[in-house]
């Protein structure tokens, strides 16, 4: 079994033309730390020089502890102007030196806590240019997705036809129970709360108004984008991560294939399709769910109910949530694919992808029903 000899360390220093000359000695080990590390204390206190230069060949044994102490007083003599450099001939040296500063490199210390307030300003401040550069990011994929459908136009057979087909089936077939059965409680809970308040005052009759004007126009197409977003927007980031994560997508490009064409325009075109169906019936669900609580809770009949919606809601009052359908489609579309296309080679990044996918897509959603309310409010639609 073949054994080091363990040496003293030893650090002597001399003066070398105007530059501070440390010889070290002996053996340089987590076992020497003590030692070795008081030895750089006292050169760290000698008089200042420009140039420090540290002879390691006489050193016998150097292991990781002892590479970081000479590190770190290269690193806190640099921070004074000082310039250390090592010499040797041993190329282990060379190799636990230069990791030795990689990892200091990579792992810097902690920084020290600042002030509340500050700290608040640079979360703003990194929030606001993330709000920027996700804003210019799908700007590029709108831009990619519309040369894209130029494209498509002027030759129909870009288009892929079928993709678009079995995207549509499950975004949106896929979805109707779901959505169906949440708008159809949705509908209940609304003309259940509206009746118990409105019968204080005996105007019972005016829950039909309250829910066919609340659920046509806002509460349907709202509902029913967060649940696509929530469905669809997820598993297409969930989707092009994996690919992603694959090498799939990287694969498409050397085959010279177009992403945009085959992966992203496909899902955004399915999505605008079947959100204004899935709102449709969303909205008749509601009604029915409406219609059948005003029914067994304020005894007003089913004829009675549709005689006073006809009344209450017209034929422009359910386009103005089929309007919003499209375009909340296509925001939950190019921010889902966004993040997809952004996940990175690991389980977590694509976790982490996702979530964000599915509440910038929520937040999306409802900043353009809130743009629309306005819109439709000075136009007076």
């Amino acid at each position: 079994m073949l054994s080091v000899k363990m040496d003293a360390p030893d650090l002597v220093t001399a003066e070398d033309g105007g530059s501070l000359l440390l010889t070290a000695s002996g053996a340089w080990g987590i076992r020497q730390s003590d030692s070795c590390e008081k030895l750089i204390e006292q050169a760290a206190s000698q008089p200042a020089h420009s140039t420090i230069r540290v002879d390691l060949k006489s050193v016998s044994f150097l292991d990781t502890a002892g590479a970081w102490l000479l590190q770190r007083f290269q690193m806190e003599q640099a921070e004074q102007g000082r310039d250390v450099k090592f010499i040797y001939e041993d190329e282990r040296f060379d190799i636990l030196l230069k990791e030795v500063k990689r990892s200091e490199i990579d792992n810097p210390p902690e920084e020290p806590l600042h002030n509340s307030f500050v700290t608040y300003l640079e979360y703003v401040g990194k929030a606001t240019r993330q709000l920027g550069n996700d804003t210019r990011d799908v700007l590029a994929m709108l831009g990619a997705m519309t040369a894209a459908v130029t494209a498509g136009v002027a030759h129909p057979s870009r288009m892929r036809p079928i993709s678009i087909g079995v995207q549509f089936q499950r975004s949106c077939m896929g979805a109707v129970p779901i959505v169906c059965l949440m708008s159809f409680l949705i509908g209940g809970i609304i003309a259940q709360q509206g009746g118990f308040y409105l019968r204080q005052f005996g105007a019972e009759i005016f829950v039909v108004d309250l829910s066919g004007i609340l659920v046509l126009r806002e509460i349907g197409v709202i509902l029913t984008a967060i649940m696509v977003a929530g469905r669809s927007g997820s598993a297409y980031t969930a989707e092009l991560g994996s690919m992603k994560m694959q090498e799939e997508i990287d694969a498409l490009q050397v085959t010279g294939l177009r992403v945009t064409e085959v992966l992203i325009l496909p899902r955004l075109v399915a999505l605008m399709i079947a959100l204004p169906i899935l709102v449709f019936l969303a909205n008749l669900a509601a009604l029915v769910g409406a219609g059948l609580t005003c029914w067994w809770y304020l005894g007003i009949v089913p004829y009675s109910f549709l005689a006073q919606l006809q009344a209450a809601v017209t034929v422009d009052t359910a386009l103005v949530g089929i309007v919003k359908a499209p375009f909340m489609a296509l925001i939950i579309g190019l921010i889902a694919c966004m993040e997809g296309m952004k996940v990175e080679g690991s389980s977590e990044s694509l976790g982490r992808h996702t979530t964000v996918s599915v509440v910038k897509s929520i937040f999306m959603v409802i900043v353009v029903d809130g743009v629309f309310a306005i819109f439709f409010a000075s136009i007076g639609f």
